[in-house]
């Protein structure tokens, strides 16, 4: 048999990929793992997969490879799309090289059907040493020592006539995740344009209902469903950045899907500048989901011997978002950059003191920080010259001589005094006009035909594109972290890239975006123990491209615990929550106004990287003593919190949320019953947790930190509260009687 059919799996997960006729990489089979197929069962399926050509269709069945082509009578969205003066539109590609190499994980393993029969093409299945060695690729490491590589077939293309080369990367990560990438290189003379590129993978018919994301600032990832018709439901990104309202994973599953059951299959374009997500149901039934970087007029021209390279489009399936968003998670938890020491609980005195930096007030807040369990410092906005206020200084990265004549020692001195890190605000990539950068340098600011673009929070942007402007931002930022020792920099972006263009004129959110992360990437390797968090706006850049490059997200600067509550649940169908910052809010929110009891912001906060925005002298003696009681159960308890796999249960109430995290080997586990707001029934029903070990008996033990205000236990609290799992998931347990804007965790422990 030729060496036309390749199987993939791995982590419950198979790829199935028809490679034949010197064809690019078309998908046969993505979904539930197939177990060992053979060379006879793996041709059948990819027969079987061949429809019958219908009346007024194309005369030959329709190919859907990975990058879709028009000249295969493909009439959806196109995979390439780009021009030479107007020619060489519609590339016609033919693979000349085909090479397959990794292993699977311990479920799986890579199957090859038959032998290469394309020139030069070469087999390499890895053995237990190849297997954990690892793989480097643009945007990061894909495997680590001790772990799988992944497996991964790459596709080396050519289209003479258009004068183009094609390279095409899938790879089968070993938690399931399928990720792939394309590079387009022009081989002949002249300038080729790139418009587009943009990858699919088909999804089964009976997948007919769309989720994905919506948000503003203050309110990211807002869920919104709606049915996939015939069209295409496109999102698209042009900001600049990711945004608050990006699509973030964008989901195609069975009418109905929900956290515990229902097949889903989803995107994510690994991207923070313009980006796309897609899915698209053609009038022949075939339907994609796919994604892409959305590039702005002119952003890419090839000139002879040059390459454009797209983001990684990662593609999850699952059997329910749970099973979807452990995917992600694993991946995430296996790099070898992904933060291994526990998550230090963090005070940032932002919402404390604003702009108003005394050394006497912020040493204050450590001492109270330090006397409570804190264990990061972080001085946010307003240490820098001119910056007593949001209209003046971004760009001039020199500490304010006025403000703190001796510098930043004294703060920093005492912070470490106090066995904290200590970590400090930049927005680097931003400019105030009224600074001495922009007075010094105007034409480093970001624009369109010599016009400023319009201000947003009175800032531009800086053009990091120029290397010049890079040189002074790379400086300025090593010169005070190195003397400072900073732990710890929060990474700002507080507007959209508008009219983001180069001196000459061209668009520039490509370049612009890549020169971040090589800013940040450099950063990171004269500082190897620097943590970055990605912040903007709030949660206006979390993706799977920044976070190749930082330790954590901020998730929105709304930190109301019931507008947290709703935007943790969602952010984490992407990110595991210990890269999800999570701070406890001020008794009356800076945001919304709410007023809300210490119990509900820090029972919210817990879960994530945990931390406090409070103004701790605003403190009573009471909520210090609840707030050191629940630092310490998250320092009890974060090992479980951030290794763990995630469970929401589908509630069929909506003023409650249960969500929790299960240790790998289920002898663990914690609960969260949380209240939004006050039923039109007293009593809402019997609460479940779900994935645990069915014949396990567990001890559940509800934790109520101080007085317990408003919350009437059942019965069961005072007895054994021993259950066996498959009970606790099936039949459950009845919830105390709570007040709105609740949290009530419950701690499960085999026995």
């Amino acid at each position: 048999m030729p060496h036309d059919l390749v199987h993939l799996t791995a982590g419950g997960v198979s790829l199935v990929l028809d490679c034949h006729d010197r064809a690019l990489p078309a998908v046969v089979h993505w979904g539930a793992a197939l177990g060992p197929l053979d060379d006879a069962e793996l041709a059948a399926l990819a027969e079987a997969d061949v429809a019958p050509v219908a009346p007024n269709e194309a005369d030959v069945p329709v190919r859907l490879a990975i990058l879709p082509e028009p000249h295969r009578g493909w009439t959806g969205r196109p995979g390439l799309s780009g021009h030479r003066d107007g020619r060489d539109w519609s590339p016609a590609f033919t693979v000349t090289e085909l090479e397959v190499t990794g292993a699977a994980d311990t479920a799986g393993t890579a199957d090859i059907a038959g032998t290469a029969d394309i020139a030069g093409a070469r087999t390499d299945t890895a053995g237990a040493a190849d297997a954990a060695a690892p793989r480097t690729g643009a945007t990061g490491t894909a495997g680590t020592a001790g772990t799988p590589a992944p497996a991964t077939v790459t596709a080396h293309a050519v289209d003479a006539t258009a004068g183009l080369a094609l390279r095409l990367t899938v790879e089968m990560l070993p938690s399931g995740l399928v990720r792939t990438r394309a590079a387009v290189t022009n081989t002949a003379a002249g300038t080729y344009a790139v418009d587009d590129l943009t990858l699919a993978l088909p999804v089964p018919s009976h997948a007919r209902e769309v989720l994905d994301f919506a948000g503003r600032w203050g309110k990211e990832r807002t869920p919104q469903r709606r049915e996939l018709v015939v069209g295409t439901h496109e999102r698209e990104g042009r900001k600049g950045r990711t945004g608050a309202d990006a699509a973030t994973v964008l989901s195609v599953g069975v009418p109905g899907f929900g956290f515990a059951h229902g097949e889903v299959w989803g995107v994510h374009t690994a991207w923070s500048g313009n980006h796309r997500h897609l899915a698209e149901r053609l009038a022949t039934g075939r339907q994609v989901v796919g994604g892409g970087e959305l590039l702005l007029p002119g952003e890419v021209r090839l000139g002879t011997g040059d390459s454009y390279e797209g983001p990684w489009v990662y593609a999850t399936y699952g059997d329910g978002l749970d099973d979807q968003a452990r995917r992600f998670h694993r991946w995430l938890r296996s790099r070898p950059q992904h933060p291994r020491t526990p998550r230090p609980v963090t005070l940032n005195v932002w919402e404390a003191v604003y702009f108003d930096h005394d050394l006497a007030r912020l040493t204050d807040l450590a001492e109270r920080a330090a006397r409570l369990g804190v264990e990061r410092y972080v001085l946010d906005d307003g240490w820098f010259r001119h910056r007593r206020d949001d209209h003046a200084g971004l760009g001039d990265w020199y500490v304010d001589e006025d403000v703190w004549p001796d510098g930043l020692g004294p703060i920093v001195d005492r912070v470490r005094a106090l066995g904290m890190q200590f970590g400090l605000w930049f927005e680097p990539e931003m400019v105030n006009e009224d600074s001495d950068l922009a007075r010094a340098h105007p034409e480093w600011i970001l624009q369109a035909d010599g016009r400023l673009p319009v201000r947003s929070r009175d800032q531009q942007v800086l053009n990091l594109a120029i290397p010049e402007a890079f040189a002074y931002l790379l400086e300025r930022m090593t010169a005070v972290i190195g003397e400072y020792g900073v732990d710890y920099v929060k990474w700002d972006h507080n507007r959209d890239l508008v009219e983001a263009g180069h001196p000459g004129g061209g668009a520039a959110v490509h370049e612009q975006t890549l020169a971040a992360y090589r800013l940040m990437a450099t950063l990171k390797e004269r500082f190897p123990a620097l943590e970055i968090e990605s912040c903007s706006s709030g949660g206006a850049r979390v993706d799977l491209g920044v976070i190749e490059h930082t330790d954590r997200v901020w998730v929105s600067d709304d930190i109301d615990p019931l507008e947290r509550q709703q935007m943790h649940r969602w952010t984490q169908q992407l990110l595991p929550p210990e890269l999800l910052g999570s701070h406890v809010a001020s008794g009356r929110n800076h945001t919304t106004g709410r007023v809300h009891d210490l119990a509900f912001r820090a029972g919210t906060a817990i879960v994530g990287h945990f931390g406090i925005e409070w103004d701790l002298a605003q403190a009573t003696d009471a909520e210090e003593t609840a707030l050191a009681e629940w630092i310490a159960l998250h320092k009890e308890w974060r090992v479980l919190l951030h290794g763990g796999d995630l469970v929401r249960v589908d509630e069929v109430d909506e003023t409650r949320l249960v969500s929790g995290t299960v240790a790998a080997d289920k002898r663990q586990a914690l609960f969260f019953f949380v209240s939004t707001g006050r039923s039109e029934v007293s009593g809402t029903g019997r609460v479940t947790f779900r994935d645990l070990d069915p014949d396990t008996a567990y001890r559940v033990d509800p934790v109520v930190v101080g007085d317990g205000h408003g919350i009437v236990p059942p019965s069961w609290w005072s007895g054994s509260r021993v259950f066996r799992g498959r009970a606790l998931e099936r039949v459950g347990l009845q919830p105390p009687l709570v007040p709105a804007d609740c949290v009530v965790p419950y701690r499960l422990t085999a026995v």
